[in-house]
């Protein structure tokens, strides 16, 4: 009697299936569908999570040759998904099994929904011959995924995969980006069909150019407003960069003689120093300027839903959302499209009709602007040098600022932390700043460094977390260093949810105020040293750019990540913390 043992079971099941995919090349499974569509879109790496539910998506993706980088938890993938995408530009994508896969992973699709990221997020389920059982992991994804998406769907057949990841992958690239949600049973994954009764869109046949400029009637008003004004200025959002409109930004700028101010991605279009580039005046600018020109950014609570803007002046925006254009705030001209399209085509009417007069205004405008970021540094400048101990978190910020190199990423996890560092952190060059977003999610930093080293392997990546946001996905370091993507976390750490704290003990006082938001003293350089990484706290402020400088050293002489622990004062907060504008 033979006894066939479960390893031979599972070699000889393994031999028949590659036998079986040499034999017959004319057959192709669903998984191999879904790798093939992906590659057709330009998926060069999907960040997942193992689950039974969707192995088939792994064995295609080793034969498109696409990258599979596997994490800790479905939330960092998404993350880095989402990472991946705003530093290339391409859609990421993110691959999770059934039921707890999916819904771990919601964080990070909401945050790409609110902050216009291309991600295809695949999610695995039980076998359509199991529908409505109470199969393993059985939930109604499609229907939780619909309103943090562009667009939800079940793939209920294998012929259908590839054209359904097509149709997903356009709606992701469709006005604004945003991501995609695709559902696909087990059973239709697993299931092999002939390779023609597949539906397969062709690449290069089923994309339009999305470089519309909107009505030419509105390019002509635009330029007539901005060749008569006098004190005008821009606000480049985040749809500046990853549309890739900063060369037509930067030419705007400087053809026309106009002040900029960048947020988002945006941050580091023009070098500082640059005699259009300013940051300290906005609020300044806003109140004194004749036209504003706000592109790619929607009035929400980052920009007082619009009130913060004074109603004397005329009012632009263009976004590639109609749905944006004019919400919440009245406008008095509003552009849809591509901001790049626009911007190129705004130049080319107005550059040659701005007569001396109205030059030499504008550079008068743009002196005071000087003057007055002169004033606001100067106010700032004693905390951001401040020597006190603990460590102001104005002075790490500033240490961070001198840090930087001309190809560090720069991203900031957490409240404070972030909002504090905006105040004096400047990449050096445009798509280095990364950050939460408007749905101001914690725990985004490790997946986005994950992203952003995979996406740029020569560039430095600088992830500053606050204590509470480290906590939440530092263990995917691990993944980091296992897939060659080191970077440096550093941690702001005051032991408690500091921005939320605040308000706490504003309204309820110190007994009542220090409740839910406190966190225990933790080294966290003590985590890196069991990852084998290097790790350091400091407690002086003096001790900063030190440390810094060991991490970098210590990351390039291993190819592992450091940490480097500041200790922070928990009593200081940025201003919008203190007027709690945030909720205003």
């Amino acid at each position: 009697m033979t006894i066939v043992t479960k390893v031979e079971k599972a070699t000889s099941t393994a031999e028949d299936t590659l036998k079986r995919k040499v034999r017959d090349g004319s057959v192709v499974s669903g998984g191999h569908l879904v790798a093939r569509a992906l590659k057709n879109e330009g998926v060069d790496t999907i960040f997942t999570l193992c689950g039974g539910h969707i192995i088939d998506i792994y064995d295609g993706c080793i034969d498109e040759g696409i990258r599979i980088i596997d994490v800790r938890h479905e939330q960092v993938a998404a993350h880095a998904a989402d990472g991946y995408a705003r530093q290339t530009g391409k859609m990421g994508c993110v691959v999770t099994t059934a039921g707890p896969g999916c819904t771990n992973a919601v964080t990070g699709i909401a945050t790409a929904f609110r902050s216009e990221s291309p991600v295809l997020h695949i999610g695995g389920q039980g076998a359509l011959t199991q529908h409505k059982m109470g199969s393993l992991q059985d939930l109604p994804h499609v229907d939780m995924m619909t309103p943090i998406t562009k667009f939800a769907a079940c793939v209920s057949s294998t012929e259908r995969i590839a054209d359904m990841i097509s149709m997903a992958a356009r709606e992701c690239f469709s006005g604004a980006s945003g991501p995609s949600y695709l559902e696909i049973p087990r059973d239709v994954l697993d299931r092999e069909i002939p390779i023609e009764k597949a539906v397969i869109p062709q690449p290069g046949k089923y994309r339009a150019s999305t470089y519309s400029i909107g009505d030419p009637a509105d390019i002509e008003k635009l330029a007539d407003v901005l060749v008569n004004a006098e004190r005008p200025a821009v606000l480049f959002g985040q749809q500046v960069f990853t549309s890739g409109s900063t060369q037509a930004a930067v030419e705007l700028l400087r053809g026309l003689d106009i002040p900029g101010y960048f947020n988002g991605a945006s941050r580091g279009t023009l070098p500082i120093g640059d005699p259009h580039h300013f940051d300290r005046t906005r609020g300044f600018a806003f109140n004194n300027a004749d036209v504003i020109i706000v592109i790619g950014t929607p009035f929400d609570f980052r920009m007082g839903y619009g009130k913060r803007i004074s109603k004397d002046l005329t009012l632009v925006q263009i976004d590639q959302d109609y749905r944006t254009v004019g919400k919440n705030r009245d406008i008095d001209i509003g552009l849809v499209g591509h901001p790049g399209a626009i911007l190129s085509a705004v130049l080319q009417a107005a550059s040659a009709r701005i007569d001396k007069g109205k030059r030499q205004a504008r550079r008068e405008w743009m002196k005071t602007l000087e003057q007055q970021e002169v004033i606001a540094y100067d106010k700032v400048l004693p905390l951001l040098k401040s020597d006190q101990s603990p460590i102001h978190p104005y002075r790490v910020a500033y240490e961070l600022n001198e840090f930087l190199g001309e190809d560090t990423i720069y991203i900031g996890d957490g409240g404070d932390v972030v909002t504090i560092s905006a105040q004096a952190v400047r990449p050096r060059n445009p798509g280095q700043w990364m950050d939460p977003g408007a749905l101001g999610s914690l725990g985004v930093g490790t997946g986005f460094a994950l992203g952003a080293k995979l996406a740029h392997p020569q560039k430095e990546v600088l992830c500053y977390y606050g204590d509470g946001a480290f906590s939440m996905t530092a263990f995917d370091m691990e993944t980091c260093d296992r897939f060659n993507a080191p970077y440096l976390a550093v941690i702001g750490n005051n032991s408690s949810m500091n921005q939320i704290r605040y308000g706490q003990v504003a309204k309820y006082g110190e007994e009542r105020g220090n409740v839910g938001n406190k966190l225990g003293d933790v080294e966290f350089s003590k985590f890196a040293h069991m990852l084998g990484n290097h790790g350091e706290e400091v407690r002086e402020a003096s001790e900063i750019q030190p440390a810094l400088l060991r991490a970098r050293e210590a990351i390039a002489k291993t190819g592992r990540s450091a940490v480097v622990n500041i200790w922070v004062d928990p009593n200081e907060y940025a201003p919008g913390t203190k007027n709690q504008t945030m909720y205003k």
